[in-house]
């Protein structure tokens, strides 16, 4: 977090990836084991013609198709691949919208512990119909609890723009995710993403993409799925989206 107050300063745009609709926590592939979740967004309801600069891709109809390719590194520390991040268009016009890695470090803690803390840094490379700015970068802190059949994570979310044309203010958002344990492998619970603003208009929450899903998390012997529908609020490019992560146990 350092890192993240180091950079808050400097002058530069991002914007938040909508590749991935995700609460980051604790899980993490074991010491030499690979993963796969592939991720799927569909926006039923968002922006048309109102696009942000000239050649931006409309929201409105667009499937997000995205393999994240993990690898773990060491007990705490994960190693992740976004490729491709492939985008269909409403008119059905399929195109790989760029790559992206990450690290992810998840803290020790005893077996025992309800709490759990760690950090997890992204860059990526995009079209520039989906970002003016091709080169971004995220770094995100995590924290969590579990008491019984409840758990309350968040992530505190830092990006910007390492490349491009319209580089500003380092951008801010939060993101929580409360679960309820039905029963074994199967949860209920919502989960809140919140623009903050950015380096020189923090807080203004009107003014920001706010968003709210409804999530079930589900496992089906080795696989897992999350399904969510979520609804925008304040000023959102997208008011009704569908999301999907699917677990394939590729180890």
């Amino acid at each position: 977090m350092a890192v993240a107050a180091a950079t808050s300063t400097a002058a530069f745009t991002a914007r938040a990836a909508d590749e991935e609709i995700q609460v980051y926590m604790d899980e993490m592939d074991a010491k030499g084991a690979y993963g796969l979740d592939v991720h799927v967004n569909y926006v039923s309801k968002g922006r048309g013609a109102d696009v942000d600069y000239a050649g931006q891709m409309a929201s409105q109809g667009r499937w997000r198709i995205t393999p994240e390719f993990s690898y773990g590194l060491t007990p705490n520390i994960e190693l992740g691949a976004y490729l491709p991040l492939t985008t269909i268009d409403e008119h059905g016009k399929a195109e790989v919208g760029g790559v992206k890695g990450r690290i992810k470090f998840i803290a020790p803690k005893a077996a025992d512990s309800p709490f759990f803390w760690g950090v997890n840094f992204e860059l990526g490379k995009v079209r520039r119909d989906l970002d003016i700015n091709p080169w971004n970068a995220e770094l995100k802190g995590i924290a969590g609890y579990r008491k019984g059949p409840w758990t309350v994570a968040g992530n505190f979310n830092v990006d910007w723009a390492v490349s491009g044309p319209a580089r500003g203010p380092t951008a801010y958002q939060l993101a929580t995710k409360v679960t309820y344990a039905v029963h074994e492998g199967f949860e209920v619970g919502v989960e809140n993403y919140n623009g903050l603003g950015d380096a020189q208009r923090f807080g203004r929450l009107s003014q920001n993409d706010q968003q709210v899903f409804a999530v079930i998390d589900k496992s089906f012997g080795k696989w897992d799925l999350d399904l969510g529908v979520g609804h925008g609020y304040g000023q959102p490019e997208d008011r009704w989206v569908f999301k999907a992560i699917v677990g394939v146990p590729i180890d």
